[in-house]
């Protein structure tokens, strides 16, 4: 099972609150997101969420790419 310390991911306000929420929060409540970033996102891409952000395809091409990298190592 997969686990994350929520403090190092998520701005204060979000890290007391259930993965639900979290995945329906904006995106600037992950850490060093900010409000104009998620501003950007949205215009860019059409991401509102930390969830639409985990789904965008580009994000998942580039991880999948990384663990390519690192499989060949």
């Amino acid at each position: 099972m997969a686990s994350i310390d929520l403090d190092k991911v998520l701005d204060k306000a979000w890290a007391d609150k259930s993965l639900p929420e979290i995945l329906a929060a904006p995106a600037s409540a992950l850490k060093g997101v900010s409000d104009r970033d998620g501003e950007l996102l949205l215009e860019a891409f059409g991401v509102k969420t930390v969830a639409d952000l985990a789904e965008l395809k580009y994000v998942r091409w580039a991880q999948a790419l990384a663990a390519l990298n690192t499989s060949a190592k």
